[in-house]
């Protein structure tokens, strides 16, 4: 009898162990949309005809202006790429610093108005950030213009901004 008692107690406790490691576990995946990105799409339009072209720069490098944060560090051959939004600020400013070797010294400023709403996912998951895109202004040093085709971050890939850059590069 008392090795039964022993026994269901065990097991019991083992119960609980499993149950508690199970429930913390990755297996939730409250990660599993990851954050939420603003995705850029490179492109040149040609004057003349007014037909659109993929672009590609040599080489990227993006900053957040104001810190050490690097975005992107010295990317080659980008046709496009994935800018996170700050959570505690309703304004994003990211700097692009394009080959040194072809635009020494330029870089283009990327200012973002955005609202932030904290969106309840799950006790476990606890809140995400929905975060939509209110007002874009930009420097022109390289960027000929940026159309808005989406203003909500996203995790799924879905393209927010077509980033225009002059013909004549």
């Amino acid at each position: 009898m008392k090795k039964l008692l022993h026994l269901l107690l065990l097991s019991l406790i083992a119960t609980i162990i499993v149950s508690t490691n199970t429930s913390c576990s990755d297996d939730d995946n409250c990660s599993i949309a990851g954050r939420s990105m603003v995705n850029c799409l490179l492109y040149k339009i040609n004057p003349e005809t007014n037909v659109r072209y993929r672009d590609t720069l040599t080489s990227l490098t993006i900053t957040a202006l104001g810190t050490d944060s690097i975005i992107i560090n010295n990317q080659t051959n980008v046709m496009d790429f994935s800018l996170p939004l700050r959570y505690t600020s309703d304004s994003t400013i990211l700097v692009l610093h394009y080959d040194e070797d072809e635009f020494p010294g330029i870089t283009d400023t990327l200012y973002f108005i955005q609202n932030n709403t904290p969106f309840f996912e799950s006790m476990k998951c606890g809140y995400t950030m929905t975060q939509i895109i209110t007002d874009l202004t930009y420097t022109k040093h390289q960027i000929d213009s940026i159309y808005i085709r989406n203003t909500n971050a996203n995790t799924d890939g879905t393209e927010n901004l077509q980033i225009f850059y002059r013909f004549d590069n």
